[in-house]
């Protein structure tokens, strides 16, 4: 056993010397296989590495063709543009920065254009340049752009590599390539696609519309262009009114409609083109291939709001613009928004200004040659015609607006809100309002610039009469005179009417609420700006109406009639209440902006147009009395009644015309047929001319001093008792003759007045009869049975009541 033992131990110990020499033998074998199967991954990973490496250097080679195809494509896109517009007489719509890219010229800042990028066997493919653009080479063309971003993304992570500076570059520069030639496409396609309106087709008349019930009736807010071009202030606005209560406005303005001038495919390609550029980043001048970290501080979108937020007139009136800021290149930081605010800037504007152009020429047929017969008459209409122009202005400019609205949602709003969730949401929200404003703020800068140009050529804003209320004489009345300011007043409450009504929903349209960033914009600015020249303008036009009344000249038989009759300053400031009357909330509106001389309240505190009105009353009293006094500087003694019959004349026709119980020949329902209803104006008139009238008839009192009886103790009678005695008849004598003398004097003077109103001049009529005619007939009467003279009875009674009543009965007739 113990053998055994010990011979099982020795074996037990040489098991284990050689278990430890295996092992030492192995060891080595393993470690070796774990670092072979270690450099065997390496080496995978090294070879999926520099796959992927060499994928992305052949990024410029697979992506170049079809960017440049794409560029090749939009340049001929822009060519056929360029080239039907000018067809068409429309040339030059393309913007300045795309058509230097049309022609390969250098840009502004003096490097190469996009056609320098180009590599030169490019240029050999004809008919890869010429031949259009199809939808598929467009979609290749935004995948390659994705592709080249993302490649140029890996390599920014990897600038220690020798060839990453120059791989970035060739990716810069394909970059560059393809993003303007998706600036082309979009400004092809959207200057192509014309303006987003179109002339609403007019609905036929109903076969009998007597019999159509009243909710088959057409409403009045849809009237037809024929029916717009004759559209009377009151007509415009209670079309305007009941459309602005039925909350159809839009349905209700214009003479044209928006739509949506894009197709299908259109509208696709540009959402690819802005789905591909909408989300990269931009420092505010270009957009960026890498996505940094945005910089604490962005330059707003340009052209921007000046210090302050008001946006001033700098160009000339009636050139077409209002201010430069909406002539100047957009520039966001993101091209695409560039090229669609370009180019659908440009369709605006010749939209607005081909309708503007439009009415003009259509105005100046009816423009009466000078000096023609009624040519003032003419004139006033053309004023007014004027206004109902820029209010249609308004209107259509509205509808463009609402267009260019429809275009912005269907092409770039839709994109937009996929790539606000990055740091440059609020950059790129940003850059949405500056475009969108950038378009819409050329059509209401054209409008703008009509509505100043109509106040200053059509309503004489540019005659400058002087403060109401100042001495001296002034300019000459005929550069304005009283009818014209009339009607200049007039067509400026009619422009502040339509800019009244409409003015709050084209600064609705001019705003996008979606965005909401709460920046005002230059639409919104030359919205404010519109509402306050209109304002300013027309008070002007108010004030030279009140001066043209003060200033009407006191001397000449053209202001001061030789006959007394009724002045043509009193039918003038008649006619120039009654254009004006209708317009009371404009008027309102006016006043509660402006102080005016006769009405320094503002806001709350402004008076109506009824202070406007007593204030040209006043004016015209004055004016009036002014006049009335030359009738006393004549020769003739007897000439100072003219002072009194010419008051009376003018105050009984201000009476009649405005007063409350006024018989003036008018339609009641007209607009026109203001009347002053308050005290004061009867009062006034009522006294002056009850006045005046006892002052008139005081110059027929002086017959009475003949017409006393003779006392019967100093008639003697000669022997056969029929004849008077020689100084008893001479008593009876002396009376008729200073009675015909006196008589046939006055009536001499009288003879030649006019009194035009036929109740007036009965009235006067009448009322000379009843100063002398009963104590002349008791006169005539008792005297004219008597012989007091031998020989020249008939000489002393020629004048029998009848005869004298019918003489009477003759004055004052127009001649």
């Amino acid at each position: 056993m113990s053998a055994t033992s010990q011979s099982a131990c020795s074996s037990c110990d040489g098991l284990s010397r050689r278990s430890r020499h295996l092992d030492s033998l192995t060891s080595p074998a393993s470690e070796t296989s774990a670092l072979l199967a270690l450099a065997s991954s390496n080496l995978q990973s090294t070879s999926g590495a520099l796959k992927d490496a060499r994928d992305k250097f052949d990024t410029v080679a697979d992506c170049e063709p079809a960017v440049e195809r794409l560029f090749w494509g939009a340049r001929e896109a822009c060519k056929e543009v360029a080239l039907h517009a000018e067809r068409q007489g429309r040339g030059g719509v393309l913007p300045a920065s795309m058509k230097r890219l049309v022609d390969g010229s250098r840009n502004k800042s003096g490097g190469e254009g996009t056609m320098s990028l180009l590599k030169p066997r490019q240029n050999n493919h004809e008919s890869d340049t010429t031949s259009p653009l199809t939808e598929q080479e467009l979609y290749a063309g935004a995948d390659a752009m994705e592709i080249v971003r993302d490649a140029h993304g890996y390599f920014a992570k990897r600038v220690e590599w020798k060839s990453t500076k120059d791989t970035m570059a060739d990716l810069e520069r394909v970059h560059f390539i393809g993003v303007d030639a998706m600036g082309l496409l979009v400004t092809g396609h959207l200057t192509g696609a014309g303006a987003a309106v179109r002339r609403k087709v007019d609905a036929p008349p109903a076969p009998d519309a007597n019999k159509k019930s009243p909710g088959q009736r057409r409403s009045s807010t849809r009237v037809t262009a024929a029916e717009r071009s004759e559209e009377t202030a009151s007509k415009t606005r209670e079309r305007l009114q009941e459309a602005l209560q039925n909350r159809d406005l839009m349905k209700s303005v214009g003479e044209y409609e928006e739509y949506l001038p894009l197709s299908t495919r259109v509208v696709r390609e540009l959402r690819a083109i802005f789905e591909c550029l909408g989300g990269m980043y931009s420092d505010g001048t270009t957009l960026l291939l890498s996505a940094p970290s945005v910089p604490s501080y962005i330059p707003p979108p340009e052209p921007s709001l000046p210090p302050g937020g008001k946006v001033l007139r700098t160009e000339k009136v009636g050139s077409g613009h209002y201010t430069q800021s909406t002539m100047q290149s957009l520039k966001t930081g993101f091209p695409q928004l560039d090229s669609y605010g370009e180019a659908r800037r440009s369709v605006a504007y010749a939209s607005v200004d081909g309708y503007c152009r439009q009415l003009r020429t259509a105005r100046k047929k009816l423009m009466p040659p000078e000096g023609s017969a009624g040519s003032a008459i003419a004139l006033a209409q053309i004023v007014d015609s004027a206004a109902r122009d820029a209010v249609r202005c308004i209107e259509h400019t509205m509808v463009v607006v609402s267009g260019e609205k429809s275009v912005y949602r269907c092409v770039v709003s839709p994109t937009s809100s996929n790539h606000h969730h990055d740091e440059s949401g609020p950059q790129y929200q940003r850059a949405l309002a500056g475009c969108y404003s950038f378009v819409v703020s050329a059509a209401v800068d054209r409008l703008l610039d009509l509505i100043e140009y109509t106040f200053l050529r059509e309503a004489g804003c540019s005659i400058n009469l002087g403060s109401v209320g100042e001495g001296g004489a002034g300019p000459s009345i005929s550069e304005m005179d009283i009818r014209a300011a009339g009607s200049a007043a007039a067509a400026g409450l009619r422009i502040v009417d339509g800019v009244r009504m409409l003015g709050p929903s084209l600064s609705r349209l001019c705003d996008l609420a979606s965005i909401g960033s709460g920046e005002s914009t230059i639409a919104s600015a030359l919205c404010i700006s519109l509402h306050r020249s209109t304002v300013k303008n027309c008070s002007k036009t108010l004030e030279n109406l009140a001066r043209s009344i003060q200033l009407d000249p006191l001397e000449g038989t053209r202001h001061v009639p030789t006959d007394a009759r009724v002045a043509k300053v009193s039918s003038d400031v008649v006619h120039a209440i009654r254009v004006i009357s209708p317009f009371a909330s404009a008027y309102k509106s006016v006043s509660k902006r402006r102080t005016l001389p006769w009405d320094e309240g503002m806001g709350d505190d402004a008076g109506e147009v009824d202070i406007f009105v007593r204030f040209l009353i006043k004016q015209l009293i004055v004016s009036l009395q002014g006049k009335a006094q030359n009738y006393k500087n004549e020769e003739n003694p007897d000439n100072h009644v003219k002072t009194h019959l010419f008051m009376m004349n003018n105050m009984y026709y201000l009476l009649d015309s405005l007063g409350p119980d006024g018989y003036e020949h008018m339609n009641d329902e007209s607009d026109e047929n203001y009347r002053i209803k308050a005290p004061w104006f009867q009062s006034k008139m009522n006294k002056i001319f009850e006045g005046e009238k006892a002052k008139y008839l005081a110059s027929w009192e002086v017959l009475n001093n003949h017409l006393t009886r003779v006392d019967e103790r100093e008639l003697n009678y000669k022997e056969k008792k029929d004849i008077l005695s020689l100084e008893s008849g001479r008593l009876i004598k002396s009376r008729f003759s200073g009675f015909i003398e006196d008589f046939e004097r006055v009536y001499l003077v009288h003879r030649t007045f006019t009194v035009i109103d036929p109740k007036l001049r009965e009235t006067l009529q009448n009322d000379i009869r009843n100063v002398f005619m009963a104590r002349y007939k008791a006169f005539f009467d008792r005297y004219a049975s008597i012989k007091f003279s031998k020989k020249n009875m008939e000489n002393y009674l020629k004048y029998p009541p009848n005869k004298l009543d019918s003489l009477i009965g003759q004055l004052f007739a127009s001649k």
